[in-house]
């Protein structure tokens, strides 16, 4: 519940103190230090939730015997989990609080680098093609759409159209055949609604 209101407080711009955090919720000031070991702790905390819940939206995507079809797919969790728990997304990349656990932020990360090498290896990508730099890049544009997103800067089915058009691109850029990639991204990434700041459906 803390870490939850913190998120949401942050995002609201809303000065944040113990006081602050635990007006309203029936929770005293010490559980703070109980729990998390003071505010630093729980700032921590909450970049922590943040990563292990979009983790645990990717780790949910099935892999299949088409790795583009999958790229794609983990590219349109990323985008739902960023949907469904907005103020805990903005608050994972809030870089002035300590992330106490970096492979809890890797793991999403290298399920893209998985897909991307298994997309090499299948002959989709190009034989010098960096899984590394694919996951990097597929990483980068989801976050910023996502962004765009999340402040409403961009209706959700903009951040959409364009998030699967981007994914098409990086992977004719990485040597794949631009209509099996179009077929592969469209059946990873189905036109649909997503809930979300920014337009929602």
């Amino acid at each position: 519940m803390l870490v939850e209101r913190a998120a949401t407080m942050l995002a609201a711009r809303e000065p944040v103190s113990l006081r602050s955090l635990v007006a309203g919720t029936g929770v005293s000031t010490m559980a703070v230090y109980t729990h998390f070991d003071g505010m630093a702790g729980l700032w921590a905390e909450v970049r922590r939730e943040g990563f292990l819940r979009l983790g645990d939206r990717l780790a949910q995507v099935p892999s299949t015997d088409d790795p583009v079809h999958d790229l794609a797919a983990l590219g349109a969790a990323y985008q739902r989990s960023a949907a469904e728990h907005p103020d805990l997304y903005r608050a994972m990349f809030d870089a002035a609080h300590d992330l106490v656990d970096p492979a809890v932020a890797s793991r999403s990360f290298d399920l893209l680098v998985d897909a991307a090498a298994r997309a090499r290896e299948a002959g989709r990508f190009a034989p010098d093609t960096d899984p590394l730099g694919v996951a990097t890049r597929f990483w980068a544009s989801g976050h910023g759409l996502a962004m765009l997103g999340l402040t409403g800067v961009l209706p959700a089915e903009v951040v959409q159209d364009q998030a699967r058009q981007v994914s098409v691109a990086f992977c004719v850029h990485a040597g794949d055949d631009r209509e099996r990639a179009e077929r592969s991204v469209s059946a990873g990434w189905p036109v649909g609604p997503t809930a979300g700041p920014g337009g929602r459906s």
